[in-house]
C-alpha cells in the first residue's frame, strides 16, 4: 500500500512547535491539494486539530520522502523541528490511524471528538479529490474500528476531557463556580462543550463573541447567553470571570497590556483564561500578571494524565482490538493483491481451452447436445484441476506478505500471464504523455 503518515502532536512536541504547523479550517483544502500533487504521492489527506498535525499519503513508491513535503506545504525550512517529528510506514502507520480514529492516542483517551476530527479532514481530501480507493478502505476501516472500540469497551465511560479538567482547574482557582460569569471567544465545539461543563457546576452568566456573529447568537441561545459583536471584544471581556477562547487567529489575540487594563477594570479581581486554539490566543506572558491565570492545551495535558490510570485496563483491551484489525486489514490488503493474477490466469487458461476446441471440432464431426456438454464438462473439469494448485498457493501467500510478491510473479512467469500492476502504470504514462502533447 506505501502508506506514510508523519507529523507531530500532544506527545512529540509543545503547543508552541505545533502551532507553527497547525493548518487552519479555511486553508485546508488547499494544503491536502499542495500535498497530494508531490511527486509521488498518489493520495493523501491532512488531519490538523489542537492536539495534532499529521499527513497521511499513499506513495507510488517506497523510497517518498514525505518529510522533504513540508517545506513546500509550509514555506519554511522544516529542519529545526525534526527532532519533534514522527513517522510511520505501512503496517506502523495503519496501526496509527485506527488509534488515532479510536482516541487511543489522544490527550484525553476515550475523547469523541477526534473521530468527528478525522472524519472532517477524510470529508474535505474527498472533497478535493485527493483521496481515492485505497485510503478511501483505510479510513472507512479506521471508523469502523472506532466502533468497534467503543462498543466493546467501556474507554469512553466517565471519560476525563479537558472540559472536565478546566471546571477542576477553575474550582481551585475560585472555590466554587456559583455565580461566576463565562466568556466564550470562538463558538466551535469544544468552546461549547468546555461552556456546559461550567454551566452545569454553577457558572451563571455565558458570553459568546465571534466573528460571524450569526454563529455567536446560536450558541448564545443555548445557555440564555448573551452574543457579543466581535469588534467589542476587548471591551467586554472582563465581565467574565472565566474566559474560554479557541478562535483558529494565527496569532494571540490576547496579550499582557489587554490583561492590565483588564485587571485594571475589575479591581484586580481574578480572571482564569482556557486557551485551548492552536495557534494559541493568548499569550503566555499574560500568566506573569497577578491575578491572571492562564491555562494552555499542554497544562491541561498535564491534568489529565493523572486520571488516567482508571480507564488503562480499558485502554489496553482497546490495543489488542486494534492490534486484531490491523491484521485483518493487512490480510484483505495482500488478498486483493493476488486478485488481478488470479483473475488473469482464469482469463488465460480459458482463452486456451476454447482455443483447443475450436482446433479440433471440424475433427469432432456434428456433436449431438449432449455430446456438447461433455466436452464442455470434460475440458472445463481439466482447467479446474490445472488452476486449483496456483489458486491455492497464491491465497496461501497473500497471508505471508514475505512471500506474495515472490509467488505472484513465479505464477506470472511460469503461465506467461500480463503483469497487471506494470501495465496499468505504463496506460497511465501514455495517457500523460498524450495529455501533454495536446
Amino acid at each position: 500500500m506505501n502508506l506514510i503518515v508523519i507529523g507531530v502532536n500532544h506527545q512529540t512536541a509543545p503547543v508552541g512547535v505545533r502551532e507553527q504547523f497547525a493548518i487552519s479550517e479555511a486553508r485546508l483544502p488547499e494544503a491536502v491539494k499542495c500535498l497530494a500533487s508531490q511527486p509521488g504521492i498518489e493520495e493523501a489527506m491532512i488531519v490538523s486539530t489542537c492536539n495534532r498535525v499529521e499527513l497521511v499519503a499513499r506513495a507510488n513508491g517506497s523510497n517518498v520522502d514525505l518529510q522533504a513535503c513540508l517545506q513546500k506545504l509550509y514555506g519554511f525550512d522544516p529542519q529545526p523541528f525534526r527532532k519533534y517529528l514522527y513517522e510511520y510506514r505501512e503496517r506502523d502507520a495503519i496501526r496509527h490511524v485506527f488509534r488515532v480514529t479510536s482516541s487511543l492516542d489522544s490527550m484525553v483517551v476515550g475523547e469523541p471528538q477526534i473521530l468527528g476530527q478525522v472524519k472532517e479532514a477524510y470529508a474535505t481530501a474527498r472533497a478535493v479529490g485527493a483521496v481515492n480507493s485505497q485510503l478511501d478502505a483505510l479510513l472507512s476501516r479506521a471508523f469502523a474500528v472506532a466502533k468497534r472500540v467503543r462498543t466493546e469497551t467501556a474507554i469512553a465511560m466517565s471519560a476525563v476531557s479537558i472540559a472536565s479538567v478546566a471546571v477542576d482547574l477553575a474550582k481551585k482557582i475560585f472555590g466554587n463556580l456559583e455565580g461566576k460569569s463565562v466568556y466564550l471567544v470562538g463558538a466551535g465545539k469544544m468552546c461549547e462543550l468546555a461552556a456546559r461543563h461550567l454551566a452545569a457546576h454553577g457558572a451563571k452568566k455565558i458570553y459568546v463573541g465571534n466573528r460571524t456573529y450569526e454563529r455567536a447568537a446560536a450558541l448564545a441561545a443555548k445557555f440564555n447567553g448573551e452574543a457579543i459583536v466581535f469588534d467589542q471584544l476587548y471591551d467586554t471581556v472582563d465581565r467574565a470571570d472565566i474566559v474560554i477562547t479557541s478562535t483558529g487567529a494565527p496569532h494571540t489575540i490576547f496579550r499582557k497590556e489587554h490583561g492590565e487594563k483588564f485587571l485594571s477594570r475589575r479591581r484586580n479581581r481574578p480572571m482564569f483564561f482556557i486557551d485551548i486554539a492552536v495557534p494559541r490566543d493568548v499569550d503566555p506572558e499574560m500568566n506573569k500578571l497577578d491575578g491572571i491565570f492562564v491555562y494552555d492545551i499542554d497544562d491541561l495535558q498535564q491534568v489529565v494524565a493523572s486520571h488516567m490510570s482508571d480507564r488503562r485496563v480499558e485502554a489496553d483491551r482497546a490495543e489488542a482490538i486494534v492490534q486484531l484489525e490491523v491484521d485483518k486489514f493487512l490480510a484483505r490488503l495482500q488478498t486483493l493483491d493476488v486478485v488481478p493474477t488470479i483473475v488473469s490466469l482464469q482469463e488465460h487458461l480459458e482463452t486456451v481451452r476454447q482455443a483447443e476446441i475450436d482446433r479440433v471440432r471440424g475433427r469432432l464431426g456434428a456433436l449431438t447436445p449432449e455430446q456438447e456438454m461433455a466436452v464442455e464438462a470434460l475440458s472445463r473439469g481439466i482447467i479446474n484441476k490445472i488452476m486449483h494448485t496456483p489458486i491455492t498457493t497464491l491465497k496461501s501467500a497473500a497471508r505471508e506478505s514475505s512471500e506474495s510478491t515472490t509467488v505472484i510473479d513465479l505464477v506470472r512467469k511460469l503461465f506467461n500471464l500480463r503483469d497487471v500492476r506494470k501495465a496499468e502504470a505504463d496506460e497511465e504514462t501514455v495517457s500523460e504523455k498524450t495529455g501533454a502533447q495536446r
